[in-house]
């Protein structure tokens, strides 16, 4: 199990979620053999989520921009959009039923394609549940994403760009 100390340093938190306050915090890192403009392209475009997102089963646009609905393994959450720094850092605050969490992304260009960071910080009721039914749940989820992008970002078109 991670600790707040295992995070990435270069993640920006919003208040009240940081590592330090979580019910459950995980982190996952890849390189994925794609430029970071790619793997954010594929990130951000919220509307195939439903197609390559392991769980995701409707996704709805919000009022704002920024803002959208979605299903994911049969439970609702309101998204909001925290941090958006093309094509460097992404962040996302869902809130559903006893749940409360904060997405990040960190995307670094390397040689050979785009070091990618993901880490999650879950608070409420509903965590503890997860937690001893399934207590690395988190890190499996973190895996599935970054697989899948890794999958998309290297087929996409400007992938080797």
């Amino acid at each position: 199990m991670l600790d707040a100390a295992d995070g990435h340093p270069d993640i920006h938190w919003p208040s009240g979620f940081s590592p330090d306050h979580a019910d459950s915090f995980c982190q996952a890192q890849a390189v994925v053999h794609a430029p970071p403009t790619t793997a954010f392209a594929l990130l951000t475009d919220v509307a195939r989520w439903p197609a390559w997102v392991p769980g995701m089963t409707e996704l709805r646009a919000g009022p704002l921009a920024r803002t959208f609905e979605a299903e994911f393994h049969g439970h609702r959450f309101e998204i909001f959009v925290g941090e958006h720094v093309p094509p460097r850092r992404l962040g996302w605050l869902g809130v559903g039923a006893g749940v409360q969490l904060y997405q990040a992304w960190l995307l670094t260009a390397v040689e050979g394609g785009t070091h990618v960071v993901i880490e999650n910080v879950v608070r409420g009721p509903g965590v503890n549940s997860l937690k001893a039914s399934s207590p690395d749940w988190g890190q499996r989820l973190n895996s599935l994403w970054l697989a899948q992008l890794g999958r998309l970002s290297e087929s996409a078109p400007d992938a080797d760009a």
